[in-house]
């Protein structure tokens, strides 16, 4: 499988203050990580919680930021490629990430990644999401200076939803012309 992950010059800075972690501490923020992945604009700590961290894990505001951010990175790369957890750990170890960072990578993925997975799947990535479609058609058959006349109407009707759960409806009317659709 190719690699999901570049050994770019800030993921390396990132797994050498990851390697740093102590295993058990690693797992948890992680872990919490993986649980706000689908949040849409939301960190996965609070203010006061990052400034907590960066006194338990010996960082400044600056490193911490990094940890995080490639954590969720690598995370979203497993979702986006859908990588199995052992290869996930193949690949954190190709780029230089100590094997029990790696493991808590891949078995954090393993229990909560399908999960993950479900939950962004239900976003909704497009602003506007349709509801329910309505149509009608109606035919004129014949007109006073015309007895063989066929001309098609035909009325669609599209209810949409904003993320916002606001309730739109658009109606369309198609002109009067032989219509020639093929699905």
């Amino acid at each position: 499988m190719a690699s999901i992950l570049k050994e770019t010059q800030s993921i390396k800075e990132a797994v050498t203050l990851i390697n740093a972690i102590d295993v058990n501490k690693f797992s948890r923020l992680i872990s919490r990580i993986i649980q706000k992945l689908h949040l849409k604009g939301e960190r996965p700590f609070s203010e006061e919680e990052e400034q907590k961290l960066q006194t338990a894990l010996a960082m400044d505001k600056q490193a911490l930021n990094l940890v995080l951010e490639t954590s969720a990175f690598v995370l979203e790369q497993a979702v986006y490629h859908n990588v199995k957890p052992s290869s996930l750990k193949q690949q954190l170890q190709g780029i230089s990430m100590n094997p029990d960072k790696a493991e808590a990578f891949s078995q954090t993925w393993s229990t909560s990644g399908p999960e993950l997975v479900d939950r962004l799947k239900r976003n909704i990535f497009a602003p506007k999401k349709l509801d329910f479609v309505s149509w009608q058609l109606n035919l004129q058959m014949a007109q006073s200076s015309q007895a063989r006349l066929k001309s098609p109407n035909a009325v669609l009707q599209l209810g949409l939803h904003n993320e916002d759960s606001q309730m739109e409806s658009s109606s369309c009317t198609l002109p009067n012309h032989p219509l020639s659709w093929s699905f």
